[in-house]
């Protein structure tokens, strides 16, 4: 199996697998909306510490994503970024790392 196709497929788990939990989340909760989900998000430390680790994260990727973007010419790399927000970063991570092999391999083609 090509590096690629390991990158897409943890892309595939990463919006599965969060979204999962989300709707469940939407659709256990009265009066479920965003403002209350990043509250409960908050309601304890070990919620505080997964949401430290994910800002960190998400900084350290978009550190790499941009330049490393820009350098390989990858299109489109931008929308990344908000549905990293939207989505989870569990996504857009693998996602970007899969279109890196894309360019790179096309790079190396010519």
């Amino acid at each position: 199996m090509k590096l690629k196709h390991l990158y897409l497929f943890l892309s595939v788990l990463g919006i599965c697998y969060t979204w999962y939990y989300n709707i469940q989340y939407f659709n256990t909760v009265e009066d479920a909306n965003l403002i209350g989900f990043f509250k409960d998000a908050q309601q304890n430390f070990a919620g505080k510490s997964f949401g430290a680790d994910l800002t960190v994260v998400c900084l350290t990727f978009f550190a790499f994503l941009i330049p490393e973007s820009l350098r390989l010419k990858i299109k489109y790399w931008w929308t990344l970024i908000p549905l990293t927000f939207l989505i989870a970063i569990a996504f857009t991570f693998p996602l970007f790392l899969y279109l890196r092999e894309l360019s790179l391999e096309k790079k190396n083609e010519i």
